[in-house]
């Protein structure tokens, strides 16, 4: 099963603006299919391709680039040779997969792109990990592209439900409610989405085996195990550091705040001590970072507030297997409470990491608010997102706040729209409601944030 992805149509963008002036450098966590779009890129669009993996430590096809680099005749020549693939020129393309595990690789894009025989794909985690990027100078000639998990949308399109995405956006572009018998489709699918998450195989899996929640279990749990082997393979001090925030990510999410309390993790520690920890994790796409912005103003980063930090799985898929061990998930029959709208524990947890995940695939960088007050001793605004529309003359910014519950209230919005009244574009609830607007809160069910 091939799945649709819309980093295809991106990938068709560069290769018909860039004309072989620049590589295009892909960067996703492990086992999100970026080698298998890549292939396929190359099988539908191009004569033929040469796919290089470097995690396979191929010390014949890496000598050839430390031999032959300054001679790219012959270069090519043993490429070919090896592979058994003959290039034609200006309609080839040579994939460098896992570019990280051979930097040098990765430098000669310079020299090969000046060349202009043929197209460059690069695909890779960690590029930006120091020991990745020592003694070699970064190509200007890259045009970087972030792939994540399946969101929301392309879950949608592997289970055939085209049409049913057509209703969601018409109703979230007139900003009325879907109706009942398709709100309450949506909501299910949205709920498998949750549960399975966006990694392809489990994706796969699940809808090839008449939805088996099981077999796309069994196959997360052999991605996290993955996850938690690259995370032991990190030659740095700060590798036990990596490692508890990896394995209290789940913990950290069901509190209240969900933020990380450096102070809880182990005593004494703080903030700054972690720099390289969730650089680290943010790096490898494995989590989602949000920082807290004191000041929503234009430009969020510039207000952020980096010893506040919120760590998000990037896939939610991933954490829902993260979070319980296999026994749980079925004896405490989880899939059966979260499809019913039952689970009371964890579910907040599942919904906030769901929607920072599908806000992250629309290119958003994650900032949350809160207000402490000092008379009460406590926070009295929390805002989970916060978004912004990036623009120089007419800024807005968008406050996004969560809800798993049918019953909530909305102190913590209009208190944060009274203090910024003036730079507030729209209001935002996701609730497992349909779409109502109330008190110029525009209130939409999960599944239409997609279109935020």
């Amino acid at each position: 099963m091939v799945l649709k992805r819309k980093i295809y149509s991106k990938l068709l963008k560069w290769k018909k603006e860039a004309k072989g002036s620049k590589a295009i450098l892909i960067e996703g966590a492990r086992r999100i299919g970026k080698s298998t779009i890549c292939e396929e890129f190359a099988k539908n669009e191009y004569d033929n391709y040469i796919l290089i993996d470097f995690a396979k430590k191929d010390k014949e096809v890496e000598q050839y680039f430390e031999s032959y680099l300054n001679d790219l005749d012959t270069l090519f020549m043993m490429l070919q040779a090896h592979f058994g693939r003959k290039l034609k020129k200006r309609d080839a393309v040579i994939i460098f997969d896992e570019v990280q595990m051979f930097p040098q690789a990765r430098a000669a894009i310079k020299y090969l792109v000046a060349d202009g025989r043929y197209d460059y794909i690069e695909t890779g985690s960690l590029i930006s990990i120091k020991e990745n990027v020592k003694d070699i100078v970064i190509p200007s000639e890259e045009r970087h592209l972030n792939m994540y998990p399946l969101d929301f949308e392309e879950f949608a399109w592997a289970l055939g439900e085209e049409l049913l995405l057509d209703c969601i956006k018409n109703c979230f572009n007139r900003k009325i409610p879907m109706d009942r018998g398709l709100h309450n489709k949506a909501m299910l699918l949205f709920k498998q989405y949750m549960l399975v998450g966006g990694m392809p195989k489990p994706v796969i899996l699940f809808t090839e085996n008449q939805k088996d929640f099981s077999l796309a279990d069994k196959e997360k749990r052999d991605i996290l195990k993955l996850y938690r082997e690259d995370i032991m393979k990190i030659n740095s001090q700060y590798r036990s550091k990596v490692l508890a925030i990896f394995d209290q990510i789940p913990g950290l999410l069901s509190q209240h705040e969900k933020r990380v309390v450096f102070k809880k993790i182990q005593e004494g520690s703080y903030a700054e001590q972690y720099e390289e920890t969730f650089f680290w994790l943010a790096d490898s796409m494995i989590s989602n970072e949000c920082f807290m912005c004191n000041d929503p103003n234009v430009g969020l980063s510039i207000n952020e507030v980096r010893t506040y930090v919120k760590c998000y799985m990037g896939d939610t898929g991933l954490l829902v297997s993260h979070a319980f061990d296999e026994n749980e998930l079925l004896e405490d029959e989880v899939y059966k409470q979260i499809l019913s709208g039952k689970l009371s524990m964890n579910e907040g947890m599942l919904y906030e990491n769901v929607i920072a995940q599908m806000l992250t695939a629309n290119g958003h960088k994650l900032y949350f608010y809160t207000h402490y007050n000092d008379e009460k001793h406590r926070n009295d605004i929390e805002i989970d997102f916060v978004l912004s529309n990036n623009s120089k003359l007419k800024y807005k910014i968008y406050p996004i706040e969560v809800k798993s519950g049918a019953k909530y209230t909305t102190i913590s919005l209009v208190r944060f729209k009274e203090k910024f009244k003036n730079r507030i574009g729209e209001s935002y609830i996701i609730h497992p409601r349909n779409l109502i607007i109330k008190d110029d809160i525009v209130c939409i069910p999960p599944y239409m944030a997609m279109m935020l």
